[in-house]
C-alpha cells in the first residue's frame, strides 16, 4: 500500500531535521576574557585546568581551520597572522612547563577533543612548535598523526639531554633540567637520560607519517644545537621522502622566524586547506 505525504507534511520534516542538523553542529561560544590582538578577537580561557588562548579570524572559512601554536604566543606571529587573515582560528594551550611529557600530550588531547567537538574546530590542525615548543608538536603528533594536517618547527628541541639537559652541545639550563625532572616524574638524573620517548628517539616513526613539515633552524645554536636536535629528524624525512622544506640560517644562534615569511605561509596554506 503506498503512502502519500501531503507537501506540507514533507516541508515539516526537512524543517525539522534541519534543526536538528543545525543543533548539533553549531560551534559553542568562547568563554573567558575577550580583548583585541593585533586587531582580532581575543579569548583567554581555561581548558581543563590550564590556561589557554583562542583569538578568532574576521571571517570564519568552512571547516574551521585552525593553527596550535605550542609556545611563546604572539612571538614572531608572522604565520599566526596570515592565517588568522586566511579565516583560521589562532589557538594556544599553555603547556610550557611540561616539556612534552607524559602529562603534556595528555593535556593536549583533552584540549583537543573539546576544540574539536563542543567548538567545531577543524580534525586536522597546523602544528607551531618554536624550541621547547618542538617536544610537545613532535611528541602529540607520534600519538596522533592521524590529527595533524602540517607541522612547522623554528630551532625546536627535540631531546631533554640536548637541552635543557646540556649533555651535548648545548649550553643547557640546570634549574630547567630540576623542573623537567618534575614535570617527566624522574626520580634521578639518570631516569632521564635514559628516556626513550624523545622526539629524537621516534624520528624514522615520525617521518614515516609523511606529513608535511616546515623546519627552521640556525646553524649558530648554542642554546639547542640543530645537530643534536631536528636535523636526525630532517634526515629522517628525506629519507621517508615526506613532504619537507628546511631553512637554516646561517651565522643565526637561538633565534626564531624568517626575513621572508612567504615560502613558509604558502607551504602551510598549500598543505592545510
Amino acid at each position: 500500500m503506498r503512502h502519500r505525504f501531503s507537501s506540507l507534511t514533507v516541508v515539516l520534516v526537512v524543517v525539522f531535521l534541519l534543526t536538528i542538523t543545525h543543533s548539533l553542529v553549531e560551534a559553542k561560544e568562547w568563554p573567558g576574557k575577550t580583548s583585541q590582538w593585533n586587531g582580532y578577537t581575543r579569548h583567554d580561557l581555561s581548558l581543563h585546568g590550564r590556561a589557554a588562548i583562542v583569538v578568532e579570524p574576521e571571517m570564519i572559512v568552512e571547516g574551521r581551520p585552525w593553527i596550535w601554536r605550542a609556545r611563546f604566543f604572539g612571538h614572531r606571529p608572522e604565520l599566526d597572522l596570515a592565517l588568522l587573515k586566511a579565516g583560521y582560528h589562532l589557538v594556544y594551550c599553555d603547556v610550557a612547563n611540561l616539556f612534552g611529557s607524559p602529562a603534556a600530550t595528555t593535556h593536549w588531547d583533552k584540549c583537543y577533543k573539546t576544540l574539536t567537538t563542543e567548538y567545531q574546530l577543524a580534525s586536522k590542525p597546523v602544528l607551531e612548535g618554536m624550541s621547547r615548543g618542538g617536544l610537545i608538536v613532535f611528541n602529540w603528533t607520534a600519538k596522533n598523526a592521524d590529527k595533524v594536517s602540517c607541522i612547522y618547527v623554528d630551532a625546536p628541541v627535540c631531546d631533554i639531554k640536548s637541552w635543557p639537559g646540556g649533555r651535548g652541545h648545548g649550553k643547557g639550563s640546570p634549574p630547567t633540567w630540576k623542573n623537567m625532572l618534575q614535570a617527566y616524574q624522574f626520580e634521578n638524573d639518570q631516569q632521564a637520560v635514559d628516556w626513550d620517548g624523545n622526539p629524537l628517539d621516534q624520528a624514522d616513526a615520525l617521518a614515516n607519517t609523511k606529513l608535511p613539515l616546515f623546519v627552521v633552524t640556525g646553524d649558530a645554536d648554542d642554546i639547542v644545537p640543530m645537530e643534536e636536535n631536528v636535523i636526525p629528524i630532517v634526515n629522517a624525512w628525506k629519507k621517508a621522502e615526506g613532504p619537507l622544506e628546511v631553512v637554516i640560517k646561517p651565522g643565526i644562534g637561538h633565534k626564531h622566524g624568517l626575513d621572508d615569511p612567504q615560502p613558509l605561509i604558502k607551504f602551510v596554506l598549500k598543505h592545510s586547506r
